[in-house]
C-alpha cells in the first residue's frame, strides 16, 4: 500500500522485452536506502516488486496484465518514472490510500500556467468517472491528488510548482498518458451496495 506522496523522480535505464512480460530497469537514488529484493515499488501508479537492486537503481518484471492495462506499456529509455516505496507503520499517511492497482489509463487533454500554480486537465476512462467526486482524491501516475473540477469525463487539477519539479506531470504534454487509479473507498462502497 502506498500513499501517493512521490519520493523521487526516477529514469527508466532499461527495458528488456520478453515473450509475455518486460523487464525494466529504473535508476534512482533516495528510494534505495531500505529497498529490499522482493520489496513492493510505485512505479509511476504500477505496483511493482524489486527483484535485482544496485548502487544505480533496481529493476521488476512488468507483467503483460500490468502492461495491457498500464501505461508502462509506452515507456521508453529516458523516461522520468514516479517512485514511492510502500508504507510503514511508521509512514506519516500525507495523501490518501493508493494501492497501485491501476484502474485505466487516462490522457493529459491541457494544461495552463498561472503565476503560482499550473492547471492541468485530464480525460478519465468514462466507465470511471462514477467513483470521482469533487474535492475527492485521485491517482494520476502514482500521486495523490485532488479533484477541482469536473467536465464530462475530464478532471481538473490546479498542482503547485513542487508536484510540477517532483513528479512526472511536470513533464507531460498533451496527449501523453497517464495511470489512474480511483478511490478503492469508492469501490468498495459501491461494491457493499450491491450486495445489500
Amino acid at each position: 500500500m502506498f500513499t501517493g506522496i512521490i519520493e523521487e523522480l526516477g529514469k527508466v535505464i532499461a527495458i528488456e522485452v520478453q515473450p509475455d512480460a518486460v523487464r525494466l530497469t529504473v535508476g534512482a537514488t533516495k528510494v534505495l536506502s531500505d529497498l529490499g529484493r522482493g520489496d513492493s515499488i510505485s512505479c509511476s501508479g504500477t505496483c511493482l516488486t524489486a527483484i535485482e537492486i544496485d548502487e544505480h537503481g533496481f529493476t521488476a518484471d512488468v507483467m503483460l496484465e500490468t502492461l495491457k492495462l498500464s501505461s508502462l506499456s509506452e515507456v521508453k529509455v529516458g523516461d522520468p518514472i514516479n517512485l514511492e516505496r510502500a508504507m510503514s507503520a511508521a509512514t506519516r499517511f500525507g495523501g490518501h490510500i493508493v494501492q497501485g492497482h491501476v484502474d485505466g489509463v487516462g490522457e493529459l487533454v491541457s494544461r495552463e500556467e498561472s503565476e503560482n500554480w499550473e492547471w492541468v486537465r485530464i480525460r478519465v476512462p468514462e466507465e470511471l468517472m462514477k467513483y470521482v467526486v469533487h474535492k475527492g482524491s485521485i491517482t494520476f501516475d502514482g500521486i495523490s491528488l485532488t479533484v477541482n473540477e469536473i467536465v464530462d469525463d475530464v478532471i481538473g487539477l490546479s498542482l503547485i510548482p513542487e508536484t510540477l519539479r517532483v513528479t512526472t506531470l511536470g513533464y507531460k504534454s498533451p496527449g501523453d498518458k497517464v495511470n489512474v487509479e480511483v478511490d478503492i473507498l469508492a469501490k468498495h462502497i459501491e461494491r457493499l451496495l450491491e450486495n445489500k
